[in-house]
């Protein structure tokens, strides 16, 4: 004899649609109270969507969801097939589904001087101009002009192993087309500029699908709290995903293949026309790059670029440079860098950045920088912004551990630099390996790197470097603990360039002492013990002094 509860064991072993069926045949087993009205599945074909990749399918399919939304919710199915499409508006409580073969394709933006896209269509207007606007890029500011976006929404889902092809989008930048792609204006009228885009959002999960050509960003997620994306693949020539102002949020599982912009980067602008910071994020067992031919980590043949191509290969992770509210409580864990810059942290704009971890991080062929420390004064925001405490904002504790750079490139080395009167506090570095490549720099030796307290913050701002392994400046309370550097060539530079840094202890540190592993200028309150670096030293005050 059957009972309900077997018959409920039974139906938890089915697959989803496998359910579906069930539930007609033994209604009994869900009546736990009131029965649904709604179907438990929508086809996006009953709507009207052809999946043929001629016919716009976008009025069909914003049908669909409407559909789906007036039900209560659900789950919106899109079986294989391409659904060429403009804007798709999001609405709360629906789940949509990309089967395996499937396809969102973004269909051509109006090139310039034109009104119109493919098959006479356009993508939505961009939101009015604000009295903000130029605290941040344009497509910071604008959300609707996207292939999918939703405003103000909350509990819904994009899931299933299909793909969101943004082949139609901007990348947001007047350069050369990349892969024989058009060159599409953002700021024209009709044009889409992003894959997909929320603002002032909250419950939303992104999981399992691929995004290929994402346009400026593939996710750009402003305002957006209770966040999880996970097991995600991004193959695009901009950002990956951008998580501008949230609260909560999950990354995990990622793969994303980014050479000419960064992977993922967390932000916190002012394109919500207030200070919020990025909190409570933790970023793990992600793989991030710039090594790749755009698609070609989708489709599996994993196609590096020649080295004489002209490609930036950013590729990383990294939190700023926009930074009005800034960084709390951030964790970055178990991810895999590879052939792209390394791990940045950038406070810009006035605001806080600290309480922050980063472990378990393994690098290869990093261009420059595997990390990138920058307190600045960029400021780019209404007067009286930022940090309330001060002007110039704060980029203090921070923690990296068991982290391994390998055949770096030696001529940007590591930087960790405050400006002038303010400095980067409590950082501790420990189990950290770096192996760079060395070569003749002697005439680096004696550079001294610009300031440039003001500049858009990037490794290279500062030029080639005087030390090989690691550049600290206008650092306060820092340690470094069973820490190797490691050049592949002899290099004449010293592994650890010291300028105004007070309160230093180096425990178990390994690195060449021919020449002197260490250059201290300015320096107070410095204790090296136990390392093969140097001898056990202590000074309370160091200039123009080697080690």
């Amino acid at each position: 004899m059957t009972t309900l509860g077997s018959t409920r064991r039974d139906l938890l072993k089915l697959s989803p649609f496998a359910l579906a069926a069930a539930a007609t045949a033994a209604p009994s087993a869900f009546a736990a109270g009131k029965p649904a009205t709604s179907p438990l599945f929508f086809d996006v074909r009953t709507y009207g969507a052809t999946g043929d990749g001629k016919t716009v399918d976008s009025p069909a399919i914003n049908k669909a969801i409407d559909a789906v939304a007036a039900a209560g919710g659900g789950t919106l199915v899109f079986p294989a097939g391409t659904y060429l499409c403009f804007s798709l508006h999001l609405k709360s409580y629906v789940h949509l589904y990309l089967s395996q073969g499937s396809t969102i394709l973004a269909a051509d933006s109006p090139l310039p001087n034109q009104t119109t896209g493919y098959m006479g269509g356009t993508y939505d207007a961009a939101e009015p101009k604000t009295s903000y606007d130029a605290f941040q890029d344009y497509g910071h500011n604008h959300w609707h002009n996207s292939l999918l976006w939703g405003e103000d929404i909350h509990d819904f889902s994009i899931t299933g192993p299909g793909l969101i092809y943004g082949k139609g989008l901007s990348f947001g930048a007047a350069r050369a087309a990349r892969g024989n792609y058009p060159i599409y204006r953002a700021e024209q009228p009709g044009v889409g500029n992003k894959a997909i885009a929320l603002k002032n959002c909250r419950n939303v999960i992104f999981r399992d699908f691929s995004i290929l050509k994402g346009g400026h960003f593939g996710l750009l997620l402003t305002g957006v709290d209770n966040l999880t994306i996970d097991n995600l693949k991004i193959d695009t020539d901009r950002d990956g995903m951008d998580i501008d102002c949230c609260k909560n949020v999950r990354v995990s599982n990622c793969t994303v293949n980014s050479p000419w912009d960064d992977a993922i980067c967390p932000k916190s602008s002012f394109a919500l026309g207030y200070n919020r910071p990025t909190e409570n994020v933790t970023i793990t067992n992600c793989h991030v790059t710039g090594y790749y031919e755009l698609g070609t980590v989708l489709d599996g043949t994993f196609k590096k670029f020649t080295d004489d191509a002209k490609v930036p290969r950013t590729g990383r992770i990294k939190c700023g440079t926009e930074s009005n509210g800034g960084f709390k409580n951030i964790t970055i864990s178990n991810c895999v860098f590879e052939g792209c810059q390394g791990l940045a942290l950038e406070s810009e704009d006035g605001a806080l950045c600290e309480d922050i971890t980063i472990s378990n991080i393994t690098q290869r062929d990093v261009i420059e920088a595997p990390l990138f420390f920058r307190l600045g004064v960029r400021l780019r925001g209404p007067k009286g912004t930022g940090n309330q405490s001060t002007v110039v904002g704060t980029l203090q504790r921070v923690m990296v551990d068991n982290f391994v750079s390998y055949n770096t490139n030696s001529r940007v080395c590591s930087i960790l630099s405050g400006i002038p009167g303010y400095d980067i506090k409590d950082i501790k570095l420990s189990n950290v390996y770096i192996q760079h490549q060395g070569g003749a720099y002697a005439d680096l030796v004696k550079v001294v790197p610009p300031e440039n307290i003001e500049k858009y913050p990037d490794p290279g701002m500062f030029g080639p470097m005087p030390a090989a392994g690691f550049f600290f400046r206008h650092v306060r309370n820092l340690e470094l603990s069973h820490v190797e550097v490691a050049p592949i060539n002899p290099d004449p530079r010293p592994s650890f360039f010291l300028q105004d840094v007070t309160r230093a202890d180096f425990i178990a540190v390994t690195a060449p002492t021919n020449p002197a592993a260490f250059t201290l200028n300015k320096v107070a309150d410095l204790r090296i013990a136990l390392s093969r670096a140097a001898k056990d030293t202590q000074l309370a005050t160091a200039d123009n002094q080697s080690l």
